[in-house]
């Protein structure tokens, strides 16, 4: 079969996919990747991807980009004429299902998350419920990362329940996240991995942060990731206080997971987060909003807490409960993270029932 893969951005899906589009490969299928290109795409190629470059404006609202888009995608399965195509993200997901719908293909959508689009109300949300609509109609799966993403999807009547294929996120491969020794007792490493920005929980970190440090003076908060909103002069500052370590963004973050005692991410909204699965697969307690994409990855009170989404107090609590924890206590959190990972996010699992529903294999 010829498979035309359709994302927004190279590292994604090289990250968090690669393992999928190996399968689809080795299975013998020709396969097309679609996104803009990047730092990322040469080992998607190695893998065995061709590789179409495909400009996304990944957050603008510019109808005349998003009309060229369109266009393009009408391009690209003109010429590729896929037997299926698989989609990741808003528009991808939008626009490349819209022209899958038209031109008659079986195509799959991925719900990864739903980003600020239903954190609106009013024309905006309509406007976006009207396009999944139109995108996911004749659908032949659309993939969910969680299950309260799914449920809204269903009262929306965005799509029927037959439609509907509930993942463990996209996994968490075991292998290369491997459970790591746990730092010594020295000091306590929070560590957080993501895009900087407000509703990451950024700013909910910053006040927890400046109040953990005021009151303990062996606690580190490592940050890593790149700007998203406008943080640079925030950031500089609690560096300069002593606060934080920022590090930008980093094309490896095991070295700073092996180091870390907990990751935090008190995120107020998720597909299913990456980053705590990955940190949970090294053996790193987790401490995390309590909403769906990020409660799934905790263990609650066993591998770790659970805050307050949008709750700087809650973060706090959990911050501190976790830092006068007994070490071995500690220890044991980080190793129930792991376990939970093997149980239930094996990226092997989530590729085998995708390639399932996908194929009937």
């Amino acid at each position: 079969m010829r498979v035309l893969v359709v994302a927004n951005i190279d590292i994604g899906l090289y990250k968090f996919r690669k393992e999928l589009l190996q399968r689809l490969i080795d299975n013998g299928n020709e396969v097309y990747i679609s996104l803009p290109n990047g730092d990322l795409v040469e080992p998607l190629t190695e893998l065995g991807c061709n590789f179409i470059d495909t400009p996304v404006d990944r957050r603008g609202v510019n109808p005349v980009k998003d009309i060229k888009l369109l266009l393009r995608y009408f391009n690209i399965i003109n010429q590729v004429k896929p037997d299926l195509v698989i989609t990741y993200t808003i528009k991808p997901n939008v626009y490349a299902g819209i022209v899958s719908a038209i031109k008659r293909k079986k195509y799959a959508i991925n719900i990864t998350g739903l980003g600020t689009a239903f954190q609106k109300q009013g024309v905006f949300l309509k406007l976006i419920v009207m396009l999944y609509k139109l995108a996911c109609k004749n659908a032949h799966t659309v993939i969910f990362e969680n299950c309260e993403n799914m449920q809204l999807f269903l009262d929306y009547g965005i799509v029927k329940e037959e439609q509907c294929l509930l993942n463990a996120g996209a996994g968490v491969n075991l292998e290369e996240y491997s459970f790591e020794k746990y730092p010594s007792a020295e000091k306590i490493k929070f560590l957080f991995i993501g895009r900087i920005m407000q509703e990451k929980g950024i700013d909910e970190l910053f006040e927890a942060a400046k109040r953990i440090k005021s009151e303990y003076g062996n606690v580190e908060f490592d940050v890593v990731g790149m700007y998203e909103d406008n943080y640079e002069e925030t950031v500089k500052k609690l560096v300069n206080d002593g606060i934080v370590n920022f590090y930008g963004y980093q094309n490896d973050v095991k070295p700073f997971i092996e180091k870390a005692h907990c990751f935090v991410l008190p995120s107020w909204h998720e597909g299913m987060a990456n980053t705590n699965l990955e940190c949970a697969a090294m053996g790193r307690p987790l401490i995390t909003s309590n909403i769906h994409g990020c409660l799934e990855a905790v263990v609650e009170n066993k591998s770790g807490y659970l805050c307050e989404r949008k709750n700087a107090n809650s973060l706090y609590d959990c911050l501190k409960k976790f830092i006068e924890l007994p070490y071995d206590q500690k220890v044991e959190m980080g190793k129930q993270s792991r376990i939970h990972m093997e149980e239930v996010f094996d990226k092997n699992k989530v590729v085998d029932e995708t390639i399932k529903e996908l194929f009937g294999e």
